[in-house]
């Protein structure tokens, strides 16, 4: 079965290629290599991350069970957003927009409160839901994407995916989806000069930050 995936995501992911993906295990951009290489490596097998998001408490409970305080959240019809201290220094604020019809999270850390004039998306696969009126869930699928306007995105965690996927951790449909999540988020990026926000304003999503 994972030769079986590994043709899929090769072939999925060549057709994305001219539009500007660089998959590389190594997390690089790799100069003049024109079409994406996505060979797995050992990577360490683990079931899916969990979240849950609790706006009346603000606050979030992470894969291990701990809960983090929330500054603030905010619920549009197509997405929920949340505002917090960051995790790890230099960043100060961390800003997450959970997008469900798009099957992605995505997260900018700033080191102070003003908006970054050339920000840098962390952009995560997965399932994310409400699952009650004041409560998301969020599933990750392993593979995320970092995109910056006018630069080819770097697409990281498709070893992580194979290793799941090798050790039942997720089912062969499921990880073919998250490719195919990916591949639809990388193509729309591209397709709008690198530009994210642009692709996602074609959806009927705007979004706003600090």
């Amino acid at each position: 079965m994972a030769g079986f995936l590994a043709e899929r995501v090769t072939r999925t992911l060549r057709t994305a290629a001219p539009n500007g993906v660089s998959p590389m295990p190594s997390n690089r951009n790799i100069p003049g290599r024109k079409t994406p290489i996505p060979v797995p490596s050992s990577g360490t097998a683990h079931r899916p991350h969990v979240e849950y998001f609790d706006i009346a408490d603000l606050t979030r409970t992470d894969s291990r069970g701990f809960v983090h305080s929330v500054d603030s959240y905010h619920a549009e019809p197509w997405g929920l957003y949340l505002v917090r201290a960051a995790d790890t220094p230099p960043y100060r604020y961390t800003e997450t927009w959970l997008l469900p019809k798009q099957s992605v999270r995505v997260t900018m850390h700033h080191v102070n409160a003003a908006h970054d004039r050339d920000p840098i998306y962390h952009i995560y696969i997965g399932n994310f839901a409400k699952i009650e009126p004041k409560r998301w869930r969020a599933e990750y699928h392993y593979i995320d994407i970092v995109a910056r306007n006018g630069h080819v995105c770097e697409l990281h965690g498709v070893d992580e995916l194979f290793a799941a996927h090798a050790a039942g951790h997720v089912s062969a449909e499921t990880a073919q989806r998250a490719f195919e999540q990916a591949t639809a988020v990388v193509d729309g990026i591209a397709s709008h000069d690198h530009n994210f926000e642009r692709w996602l304003t074609t959806q009927g999503v705007t979004l706003h930050w600090l």
